[in-house]
């Protein structure tokens, strides 16, 4: 009788538990948590964001005043407080196509859409959870750069404060603004599924574009520049963006339709293509 007990338990079906939203996100957590990669490249950015807000102050102060009088004029305590924000971007960038691409390298991906057979959840969570780690992260490291930044300024009295028009919109938009360079990093790392390849087009569209259209003729590149996806990103970390850029909001938001556009592209690779 025992025998038979245990063998009908053994031969029961074991209960499956529903594949929800909620469910793919902790799974994606806890790839990202997991990963090496992640780490590192968090703690560089952060590590660039907060170590260069003391470095470049410290020496601006050191050689200030400048000898033209322009250059004192058009002074902006605020980015030289963010200068690390453009070299984080690199790290964080990077750390957005690696958390997809290294799937497809080691052949983990074919686990997860066979636990998710509809595979957008996937990616749907993979964009949340990374952006939100993103923005959590960066927030507070924007704020400790601008203020280590400006305490440091203060000695030569040309600091500045979140009181003073366009400050806070520009070092909160820093953060905004990586956030979404890692989104785009991660969206083509799934539209491309290679890692060199992911890297080399984020790279290509942040730095490379830029320089070529500044090859055309003026009237073209004027005209093209202000919309690519650096500079219109990095039109909210201005505080007095220049009269031929986008307006600070409205250049976040070209920004964030590329981001949307590679999500999209990725989408549809993703429900088309075999894993």
């Amino acid at each position: 009788m025992s025998t038979s007990v245990l063998s009908d338990r053994a031969a029961a079906p074991r209960p499956t538990q529903r594949v929800t939203q909620a469910r793919v996100v902790l799974s994606e957590w806890t790839k990202l948590r997991s990963l090496r990669s992640t780490v590192f490249s968090l703690l560089a950015a952060i590590v660039c964001i907060v170590g260069l807000s003391a470095l470049v102050p410290a020496v601006v102060a050191h050689h200030w005043p400048p000898h033209d009088p322009a250059d004192v004029a058009s002074f902006d305590p605020t980015g030289v407080s963010l200068a690390g924000v453009f070299l984080a971007q690199l790290a964080i960038g990077v750390l957005g196509v690696l958390f997809i691409t290294g799937e497809y390298a080691t052949g983990m991906i074919r686990a997860t859409l066979a636990a998710v057979p509809r595979r957008l959840p996937v990616l749907w969570a993979k964009t949340g959870v990374f952006a939100t780690v993103t923005l959590v992260l960066t927030v507070p490291a924007v704020l400790a750069a601008f203020t280590i930044g400006q305490s440091i300024l203060s000695s030569q009295h040309i600091q500045t404060s979140f009181g003073e028009p366009g400050v806070f919109r520009a070092v909160i938009g820093a953060a905004l603004y990586l956030t979404v360079v890692g989104v785009l990093g991660l969206a083509l790392g799934a539209l491309i599924r290679n890692t060199a390849g992911g890297i080399a087009t984020l790279f290509g569209l942040l730095f490379v574009l830029p320089v070529v259209v500044h090859f055309l003729p003026s009237s073209w590149s004027d005209a093209i520049d202000k919309y690519l996806p650096s500079s219109a990103g990095q039109a909210i970390v201005q505080v007095h963006p220049e009269s031929s850029s986008l307006s600070p909001w409205v250049g976040l938001l070209v920004f964030c339709l590329y981001a949307v556009a590679a999500l999209i592209a990725a989408a549809m690779a993703l429900n088309r293509r075999d894993a």
